[in-house]
C-alpha cells in the first residue's frame, strides 16, 4: 500500500511515521468546489459519483456525519454492494472511497456493540467488512479527519491512501477492552512496521498527517491518480494488483514463481501485444482490456 501526504509547495515533510517504503509525496494548490459541498449535504448515507475524464473514476462517499460515518453490518453490506457494482462497471478504472471533509470513519458503531456477546460477534459481526480487499480494481482512500478503529482498518484495506491535513489515524480498540478485528494488527504492522503498530494499538493514540492541505484537494488528487491508472489496461492493472497482494501471503520464492507465471500469462493478452507494439512504434497504446 502507498500512503501519500498532500503538502504545500516548497514544504518538506517527513514520512517516517508511515514507513519509507510505503510513502510518496504529492503537491497541489488549494480550492473547494460547490459540487463537493452539495455532496456533503446529501441525504443519502452512501453517495456514488463518477469523476475524471469520461467518468473513469468511481467515487464512493460514506455520508453519515451525525455518527462520524460509523458503520454497522447492514451498512457495510450496502457499502460492499456499492463497491462490487463499481468493480463490475466497465467504464470505471479506479475507485475512490472517502468520508467527506471532516471525517473518514470512526469505525464500528459502538452502541451496537454494547450488548453483543461472543456468539453474536462470531456468527455475524464484520461479515461484510472485507469487501474492499476483494475488489479487483485499484481502490484509493481519500482521508481527512478521523480514520479510527474500523475506519482506519477500512483505509488500510485500500491499495493507496491519500491523507489530508486533518487526517488522524488510530486503532483505539484497547481503550474499550478489545482488539482490532478488521486487520488493524495485521495490515498496520505491514505498512508502518512492528514498533509503530505496537505503539498505536497498545497506547491507542492517533497519528496525524501534518502540513497537508484541504479535503477537496485530497479527493481531487485521488481522482487524478485514478485517471492516470485509467490510462492503462484494466486487465493488466487487475493482474498487477493481484500479484502485489499475493506478496503478503507467499514466501519470496513462491511469490516470484507466482509473479513469473502472471508475467507469462500477459503475453496471451491483446493488451500486451498492443502495449509493446505502441512502444516500438512510439505511439499511444489503445487498450481493449482483453
Amino acid at each position: 500500500m502507498m500512503i501519500a501526504k498532500l503538502v504545500k509547495p516548497q514544504t518538506f515533510l517527513s514520512l517516517a511515521m508511515f514507513g519509507q517504503h510505503n510513502a510518496c509525496l504529492c503537491r497541489f494548490s488549494p480550492s473547494f468546489t460547490a459540487r463537493q459541498m452539495s455532496l456533503a449535504s446529501s441525504n443519502e448515507d452512501i453517495i456514488v459519483d463518477k469523476r475524471g475524464e469520461g467518468g473513469c473514476v468511481g467515487v464512493v462517499t460514506m455520508n453519515r456525519p451525525d455518527v462520524m460515518n460509523s458503520f454497522t453490518n447492514s451498512y457495510m453490506g450496502r457499502l460492499g454492494k456499492t463497491m462490487r457494482n463499481m468493480d463490475a462497471d466497465s467504464s470505471v478504472a479506479a475507485i475512490v472511497i472517502t468520508g467527506g471533509e471532516k471525517v473518514f470513519s470512526a469505525g464500528g458503531d459502538i452502541t451496537v456493540m454494547q450488548d453483543m456477546k461472543f456468539k453474536d460477534c462470531y456468527w455475524s459481526f464484520m461479515k461484510n467488512f472485507d469487501t474492499v480487499v476483494n475488489v479487483r480494481k485499484p481502490v484509493i482512500a481519500a482521508v481527512n479527519g478521523f480514520a479510527v478503529g474500523g475506519g482506519c482498518e477500512l483505509a488500510l484495506m485500500c491499495d493507496i491512501i491519500l491523507a489530508g491535513e486533518k487526517a488522524k489515524f488510530g486503532i483505539p480498540d484497547s481503550k474499550i477492552g478489545t482488539v482490532a478485528g478488521g486487520g488493524g494488527t495485521q495490515r498496520l504492522s505491514q505498512v508502518i512496521g512492528k514498533s509503530r503498530a505496537m505503539q498505536m494499538c497498545l497506547h491507542g493514540n492517533t497519528v496525524t498527517a501534518q502540513q497537508a492541505e484541504a479535503w477537496d484537494q485530497v479527493l481531487n488528487e485521488a481522482v487524478k491518480l485514478g485517471e492516470k491508472i485509467a490510462q492503462h489496461s484494466k486487465l493488466i492493472v487487475a493482474i498487477c494488483k493481484e500479484s502485489i497482494n499475493k506478496s503478503f501471503d507467499l514466501s519470496l520464492s513462491e511469490g516470484l514463481h507466482f509473479e513469473r507465471l502472471l508475467f507469462y500469462a500477459t503475453f496471451a493478452t491483446n493488451d500486451c501485444a498492443e502495449g509493446i507494439a505502441a512502444f516500438v512504434e512510439k505511439r499511444k497504446p489503445v487498450f481493449t482490456d482483453s
